[in-house]
């Protein structure tokens, strides 16, 4: 990591994947783990994290508005430039980890992936509004189609946000494009197995932590 006036720049973890595999329960507990370790970590999300991203989230996320795909990214890349200027940059400056429930590759896989929009759109967005920030690593969780249904009846009955409400061949085509960009980015992408208990997950993260932890020897 670059060196900013004697200090080492923090490290940016990010957490991606389709509705309902567990990405927020996964970064709430290295959180913990990390925290454990005595390092400072700074817990956020997208869109939200600051309280003009958090507001945005409320609209893209409100059944009352058919955003179409053009707003909506654009909404999106907005969030996330307040998002990066008020919270991830400043705390990577001081030397604290980010751990960020979802980033630009969920933009990358909804909007364009999903939505119809093209990467290099998406990607020309992000340079624009958040200088092409990207995290150091992305944990990608993957699960079964019937597991993930099963898991968001659990969570949201009949009660789905705007997105998580979309059709299934909406979501299929987000885990499609999820896995292109781990394709062409396996140096910064890390698949996770996300079957089973959530303690079982984290351990699967934890080992591949461990380079990023100096455990990894």
């Amino acid at each position: 990591m670059e060196e900013m006036a004697g200090m080492t720049r923090g490290r940016f973890i990010s957490f991606e994947g389709g509705e309902g595999v567990g990405k927020s329960t996964q970064a709430r507990m290295l959180v913990d783990a990390l925290k454990g370790r005595g390092l400072d970590v700074v817990q956020t999300r997208e869109p939200g994290g600051t309280p003009g991203a958090e507001a945005i989230r409320e609209l893209l996320l409100d059944n009352r508005f058919n955003w179409g795909t053009r707003a909506e990214a654009l909404l999106f890349a907005a969030a996330r430039s307040d998002h990066v200027a008020n919270l991830i940059h400043p705390a990577l400056d001081r030397g604290a980890w980010v751990v960020c429930d979802r980033f630009v590759d969920s933009s990358r896989a909804y909007q364009a992936g999903g939505g119809g929009w093209s990467d290099d759109a998406i990607l020309s967005l992000h340079t624009l509004g958040s200088n092409a920030l990207m995290p150091d690593v992305t944990f990608l969780l993957q699960a079964p189609t019937d597991a993930i249904a099963q898991r968001l009846h659990e969570r949201d009955g009949d009660n789905s946000d705007r997105i998580g409400g979309k059709p299934a061949s909406y979501h299929a085509r987000v885990a499609e494009h999820f896995r292109r960009l781990a394709a062409i980015d396996p140096e910064r992408f890390v698949l996770i197995d996300a079957n089973g208990t959530p303690n079982e997950v984290h351990e699967r993260v934890m080992r591949a932590m461990a380079p990023f932890t100096g455990e990894g020897g």
